[in-house]
Order: C-alpha cells, then sequence, then structure tokens
C-alpha cells in the first residue's frame, strides 16, 4: 500500500496558520509538502481544470522542476548582456554622466531590484506555477488579469524595441553586402524600405523559436550567454585599438560633478534603472517555477543579475565613452557604432552578435511572460503560443521604432513609467505572500471559482485599490512627453524622480493596512 501524503498545511485568509483539516465547504487540498518545502498536487489527485486552467498554467511537478543555479545564471548572462543593456549605460553617458558615474548607478539599481525579484521568485520552485497563477492569491482568481495584462503590455513594448534593434541589425549587416540600393532604398515613414523589411524579418525569426517551446528556450541561453560576453569584449578591443589605448576611453570628463548636479540627475536615472528589471522583478515565477530548488533559483539570480549587469555596464560605458573619443560625440546605439567599421568580418561579427543577444533576451524575457499572461486572461481559448503570437502583434503597434529614438524619453519616460506602475504590482506581491500569508497558498484554490482566492466576484478590491494609489503616486507627476504634454498631476512632480520606490511602497503599506483592518473574510463555499 503506497504511504499516505502528509497533511497539507492550510493557513487562513490573512495567512494565520489553521489546523489540517479544510474548512466547512472546502474540500481538503490534495496538495503535498516536500522535505526540501517543494509543493505539488498529491500523486494520483485529480489536476485543476475548468474555465480558469489549462496546461500551460498547471503547476510544474516537482519531476519537472530541472534548472539549476547554472541554468538561471545562463539566464541572466544572456538577458543582461544585450542591446538594450548596451543602450541603458551608454545612455546616461549620453546624458551627461562619466563612466565611473553610469556604472554606480546601474551597480546599484541592480542590487536593489535583485530583492524583490528573489522574493517574488520564490514561489517558483515552491508551488511550480507561473506569475499569473501567482498573483491570483493577491488579485483574485480574475483579478490577476489586471497585472497579469499591465505586465503583458510593458512587454509588448519592450519586445518591439528588440526587435527594432534587431531589425537593424540586420538592415546594416544587408547594407554592407549588398551595398548602396539596399541602404538608400526609398523611404517609407521616416525610414528605408528595407529597414520594415529587416524588422519584419527579425520579428518572425523569433516568433518561428517560441513556437518550439520552453526546452528550445533553456539551451539557446545556455550558450548564447557566452557568445555575447565575447562580442563585448571584441567590441571593447576594437574600440580602445580606435582611440589609441584604453587610456582615453577612462579619460573622458563627466559633464557633472559629483555634487548636486549629479545627484539630480542620479535618482531618475535610479528608477529608469530598476524599472529596466522591474517587469523580471514581478514575472520570475515563470522561470523559477522549472527550479529544482530554493538555492538553485537564489544563486543562480543573485550571481546571474547583478553581477553581470555591472560588467555589461562597465564595458559599455567604456566603449561609448571611447566613441566619443574618436567620433566627438558618444554613439549609445553599438549597431551604428558597429557600421563605422570598415571591416566586413569584424562587422560580420559584431552584427551577429548583436542578432544572438537580441534574440536571447527578447524571447526570454519578452515573450514567455506575455505569453503566460494572455493564456491566463482566457485559459480555455488562448494557449502559451496564441499569448506569444498575441505578444508580437502587439508589439508593433506600439510603434517601438519611436520610443527607441531619444535616450532622455527611452531611460526617464519608458523606464520610469514602466517602473512605476510595476513597482506597486511588486509591493502587493510581497505584502501578500511574505507578510499575510507567510509564503503558504492552496494550489486548487488558485484555479477555481468560490475558494480562498475568489474573493468578491474573484476580485480582491483591496489589490485593485492598493495598485491605483501606488501607481497615481508613483507616475501622477511625473513628465510623460512624448506620450503626455506636461505632468499630469502637477502637485506630485517631488514624487516623480522615486517612481518604482513610491509604488512599491505605498502599495504594500496600504495593502497590508487594508487587509488588517477591513475584516471581510472571503466566501469559502465552492
Amino acid at each position: 500500500m503506497p504511504a499516505r501524503p502528509p497533511p497539507t498545511h492550510l493557513v487562513s485568509d490573512w495567512g494565520l496558520p489553521m489546523t489540517d483539516t479544510a474548512p466547512a465547504g472546502i474540500p481538503p487540498t490534495a496538495q503535498v509538502t516536500l522535505p526540501d518545502g517543494r509543493v505539488e498536487i498529491a500523486p494520483g489527485a485529480p489536476q485543476p481544470s475548468g474555465r480558469y486552467a489549462n496546461e500551460d498554467l498547471l503547476p510544474v511537478p516537482v519531476g519537472g522542476r530541472t534548472w539549476t543555479t547554472y541554468n538561471f545564471t545562463a539566464l541572466w548572462v544572456g538577458m543582461a548582456h544585450n542591446t538594450a543593456s548596451w543602450t541603458l549605460a551608454s545612455g546616461l553617458i549620453a546624458v551627461g554622466m562619466d563612466w565611473k558615474q553610469a556604472v554606480f548607478t546601474i551597480a546599484v539599481a541592480n542590487l536593489v531590484v535583485l530583492v524583490p525579484m528573489l522574493l517574488t521568485g520564490h514561489a517558483g520552485p515552491k508551488y511550480g506555477i507561473p506569475f499569473p497563477v501567482f498573483a491570483r492569491a493577491s488579485f483574485g482568481v480574475r483579478g490577476a488579469n489586471l497585472p497579469a495584462v499591465v505586465r503583458a503590455l510593458v512587454a509588448c513594448g519592450w519586445f518591439g524595441i528588440q526587435t527594432w534593434i534587431g531589425g537593424e541589425a540586420i538592415y546594416f549587416l544587408a547594407g554592407k553586402l549588398i551595398g548602396g540600393s539596399w541602404s538608400n532604398a526609398a523611404h517609407i515613414g521616416g525610414y528605408a524600405w528595407t529597414m520594415w523589411l529587416s524588422f519584419a524579418v527579425f520579428w518572425a525569426l523569433q516568433v518561428a523559436i517560441i513556437h518550439r517551446g520552453m526546452e528550445t528556450i533553456r539551451r539557446f541561453e545556455n550558450w548564447a550567454a557566452p557568445f555575447v560576453l565575447v562580442g563585448a569584449f571584441v567590441m571593447l578591443w576594437w574600440m580602445a585599438s580606435r582611440a589609441g589605448g584604453v587610456g582615453p576611453l577612462f579619460d573622458q570628463p563627466s559633464r557633472l560633478s559629483w555634487g548636486g548636479s549629479f545627484w539630480k540627475l542620479f535618482w531618475p536615472s535610479l528608477m529608469g534603472m530598476i524599472g529596466f528589471w522591474s517587469t523580471l522583478s514581478l514575472n520570475i515565477p515563470d522561470f523559477t517555477r522549472y527550479g529544482r530548488s530554493q538555492r538553485a533559483q537564489t544563486w543562480g539570480q543573485a550571481l546571474g543579475l547583478p553581477t553581470t549587469m555591472t560588467l555589461f555596464a562597465f564595458l559599455s560605458v567604456l566603449v561609448t565613452s571611447g566613441s566619443q573619443a574618436v567620433y566627438g560625440k558618444p554613439v549609445w546605439d553599438p549597431v551604428q557604432l558597429a557600421a563605422k567599421t570598415d571591416n566586413p568580418v569584424g562587422l560580420l561579427y559584431a552584427l551577429v552578435t548583436v542578432l544572438v543577444a537580441t534574440l536571447s533576451v527578447n524571447i526570454a524575457a519578452n515573450l514567455v511572460s506575455p505569453a503566460f499572461d494572455f493564456s491566463n486572461v482566457a485559459p480555455r481559448k488562448v494557449s502559451f503560443r496564441a499569448g506569444a503570437l498575441i505578444t508580437a502583434v502587439l508589439a508593433v503597434l506600439i510603434f517601438p521604432w519611436k520610443l527607441y529614438s531619444d535616450p532622455q524619453g527611452y531611460i526617464f519616460t519608458w523606464l520610469g513609467l514602466v517602473g512605476g506602475l510595476l513597482g506597486t504590482v511588486a509591493g502587493i506581491l510581497v505584502a501578500d505572500y511574505w507578510f499575510l500569508r507567510r509564503t503558504r497558498l492552496d494550489l486548487a484554490d488558485l484555479y477555481r471559482t468560490g475558494g480562498r482566492y475568489w474573493y468578491a466576484g474573484g476580485w480582491n478590491w483591496r489589490a485593485v485599490v492598493a495598485f491605483l494609489a501606488g501607481g497615481v503616486l508613483a507616475i501622477g507627476g511625473a513628465r510623460l512627453e512624448p506620450l503626455f504634454d506636461g505632468r499630469p498631476i502637477p502637485a506630485l512632480s517631488p514624487l516623480a524622480d522615486y517612481g518604482w520606490a513610491v509604488g512599491l511602497g505605498t502599495s504594500l503599506v496600504l495593502y497590508l493596512a487594508l487587509s488588517l483592518t477591513t475584516g471581510g473574510r472571503r466566501r469559502t463555499t465552492a
């Protein structure tokens, strides 16, 4: 006779321990907790089903959680070493910082964002659930669509930006090989029609790869990471040789002192840098759900994110600083910089590196997660692959070439807006999972109506109020040109430079206060 599984540990509405007996009206939760703390649906028990479940959203069985520390580290190396990361650092040079100030800003930002990354990532290896299902515990089974769609739309923006970068690489490479007939083609909408064609080709390539599934992505990240890192060092060597050594790369002065002028720019820059990975700080369970253990995801992320981002930022700012010495002004776009070489072999290598780097981050960070998010909206109708296709189509409709055209708007408007909004979601997730529930979830109830996460009609109004309040305070006083003329709420302008922190802190505190003071136990009958 098989051994009886250990009793399930249930929690009250606000995370307080209950007895091992389910409350009246709710059948016992068919989940087991292993000695290492990981939880799965009990062997032999039926999987969650119904309108809020599909194969892509169900918990990954413990046997399928196989990613190691190296897999997570390689994932982060592949995602951090990309053209958008490069433009973050080089963009800071373009707006007046020197290399020391830019690297310092990025290093601090990545240490800060690592904290919510690890806190939200904890639910992945423990329960095997993706981000939109994790969000159901705090927002409600239906309400989770609010943060999921916000996160998905942000990913659409990022996917579009990265696809435009990849299209640029193809355009410049083909121009060197084909000649003027390609580079000087007739313009449509401000760009050569061949540039639009390159954008479409790169778009189609990514959709084809994501169609093959998560295992293909894992293998691709494992070899892409070291390839891109070598490419960055090659570009550094090339720029140093053009500048007459590494000395000029370090000698370019800052237009800012370390006094008030720097700190005035530092805070919005810091929030922008945090905003860059604030998307992943939410949906990191989409990847950690495949983790072999908490140790694997914790060490993999701690080794992979802050170290590789800081190193890549260092390489980026040195090369950009060198371009200022060689060309008289900083060239912050690595594709544009690579196109300045007359060596066809060097150009080919540089642009292939850009393509691999862009594929690496765009598929992993900007297609996987929104695919789960859109699937969560209509699980019975939208599969993971269908969600990825929706993402790819919406990415074109947000006009990514406009977002990417200006470093000032790219860092302060786009990233600041993203960071402020997503910081509010992170605050709610952390408050609910760590402070109220103390990391205890009921897997079956995450997929069904009438359970402990159903709240009122599938929505938890406390989370919605905290999200709206945090979002208004985070971005209400920001300058949102060219999206908005001026500041929506001028009185909130003093908070504008701290959008991510304001959003996270406000939503965390408000959600806790509402949850602990309003009482109102949720319906517990099925």
